[in-house]
Formats: C-alpha cells, sequence, structure tokens
C-alpha cells in the first residue's frame, strides 16, 4: 500500500504545502494528490510529478472527482470563519462518496470540550466526520507560532506586545512542526481512530513572548497589558472592523483563561524532535 493515494486539500496553502513537502521526502511525487483552487500556484508541484486536481470546498462534484482514487485525504481546516462546516461537509461527503479510506482532519484544540472561541465549528466538523462512518483521525492543532508575526511587526513600530491575556501562556509550535505531525499520520501505521492534542512543548507567557520579539529585532519590548473593551477600542482604531476586533478580544480571553496553553507531548512525541522554539519559528518565518 506504499503507493496508495494521499491528497492534501489546501496544498498550496501554509500548512498544506508543508505537509507535501514532508510527504515528498519519502513517498514517489505520483502517489499524492494536490487539491487546490487555483493550478498555478501549484505548477511547481506539478513539474516534480505531484497530481494536481482542482476543487474547492464549496464545489461537492469537482471535490468528488478529485478524490477519486485516493485511499487516505488530510482535509486541512478552512480559513472562512461561519462558513468551516458547510464546506467541511461537503469535502467529507465527497470522501465518502468517492470511497475514500481515511480522512484526516486538522481541528482544534480540545474542540469538542474548550470554550475556545475557534471551538464551535471544528466540534460540529469532528462529530460529522466520526459519525460518517469512514475511518478518520483528528489533529487537534493548538497554537501556531506564525499567528505572532503581527505582534513583532507591531513591537518593531511600538517596543511593546499589547494583549488582554493577562499572566495566560500559550505551547505554540511552529507550522512546520504540525505539517511533519500531519505527514506522519498519513503514512504511519496505528492512527486510525486517533484523536491527537498538538502543541508546543513548552507554554510562554507574553513576557517571555516579547523578550523573544526583542532579541529578533535587536531592541527592548515590553509586554504592554490591556483589558478586553481596551483591545477592542485600540484595534478599531487602527481599522479593524469591530467584529473582527471583538474576536481577537475573545482570543486573547480564552489565552488569558489558559486555553492553548496544554503541554501535550503528542507532536514532539510522533515527529520524533523537541517542537521548534518560539524564537527558531519566528525567525523562519520572517525570512
Amino acid at each position: 500500500m506504499s503507493d496508495s493515494l494521499i491528497a492534501v486539500t489546501g496544498a498550496t496553502g501554509h500548512l498544506g504545502g508543508l505537509v507535501v513537502d514532508k510527504l515528498l521526502e519519502s513517498r514517489p511525487a505520483a502517489s499524492l494528490v494536490a487539491i487546490v483552487r487555483d493550478p498555478a500556484k501549484a505548477q511547481p508541484l506539478a513539474e516534480k510529478g505531484v497530481q494536481v486536481r482542482v476543487a474547492s470546498y464549496v464545489d461537492r462534484a469537482a471535490l468528488e472527482s478529485a478524490l477519486t482514487g485516493v485511499e487516505t485525504l488530510l482535509l486541512v481546516s478552512g480559513s472562512e470563519v461561519a462558513q468551516l462546516v458547510p464546506q467541511h461537509v461537503n469535502v467529507i461527503d465527497a470522501a465518502r462518496t468517492a470511497g475514500v479510506g481515511r480522512v484526516v482532519y486538522t481541528s482544534a484544540s480540545k474542540a469538542t470540550t474548550s470554550e475556545l472561541v475557534l471551538a464551535p465549528e471544528h466540534k460540529a466538523t469532528e462529530e460529522y466526520l466520526t459519525a460518517s462512518g469512514l475511518d478518520y483521525t483528528i489533529l487537534r492543532n493548538g497554537w501556531y507560532t506564525e499567528n505572532y508575526l503581527p505582534q513583532v511587526a507591531t513591537a518593531r513600530q511600538t517596543g511593546a506586545v499589547i494583549a488582554a491575556v493577562g499572566d495566560g501562556r500559550v505551547a505554540s509550535a511552529s507550522r512546520r512542526d504540525y505539517a511533519d505531525g500531519a505527514a506522519a499520520v498519513l503514512v504511519g501505521e496505528g492512527h486510525r481512530g486517533k484523536v491527537y492534542e498538538f502543541s508546543g512543548d513548552q507554554a510562554l507567557d507574553y513576557d517571555e513572548l516579547a523578550a523573544t520579539i526583542g532579541q529578533i529585532i535587536g531592541k527592548p519590548v515590553t509586554y504592554q497589558r490591556v483589558d478586553g473593551p481596551t483591545l477592542v477600542e485600540m484595534l478599531v482604531g487602527t481599522g479593524m472592523p469591530e467584529e473582527v476586533a471583538q474576536f481577537m478580544a475573545a482570543l486573547d480571553a480564552n489565552i488569558a483563561d489558559g486555553l492553548l496553553a496544554g503541554t501535550t507531548g503528542e507532536l514532539s512525541t510522533l515527529i520524533g524532535r523537541p517542537t521548534t522554539s518560539l524564537k527558531d519559528g519566528l525567525l523562519a518565518a520572517l525570512v
């Protein structure tokens, strides 16, 4: 079964692209299917011999065609908040119709039980997938180190990381860490029916985040604590829509409550190495 087809959705995106790169280290290119919306972006993959198939999460017929002959599918969760559930349902239904053997889904930390503002759509997707009759593996990815890039940009201008997270800690890992974890699950044995809680090995607070950013940009950076309403006011003042600002403040409140602080060790165990440090992850993302 080593050459059975593995498909990756969002294969030209940040996470999906890294997963395909990792798979190419151990798999024949012809055994990989890159499912993309824009084939032009996937030209480098096509040149390597990867099968490029075009489908969006909203086009059920195209998804069924793209998934024909696929044994294992990585469903990289969508990015359109409030649209994720119908999009994911489309992919799962198409996978079932096309006879896919297993769906691996990138979810969020403790999605079915957490108060995390990001969790409800992932919870609904997980419940639909587990009830679908398909074999599945769920990867509950924690915080991405790359999510801190806006804080780096702000710190360059202001010398401060401004947040409403209190003393909350975050166990972030890099996209490459999560991608390597996904690739290990796609090609490895014994993962069917498993739910993994992926996180970084260390949970750091925002004083540590500020200090790390300071090391990277070469000037002192401090963590400036604000409350939620103040953060919303500041973000709206920069031109951010009120609804988005409220979402960001809710996420900060989740961090303050410790919802992204869990360090399970499951990711580093699976990839066979420690997760990338905050500093190294940010440096790689800034290249």
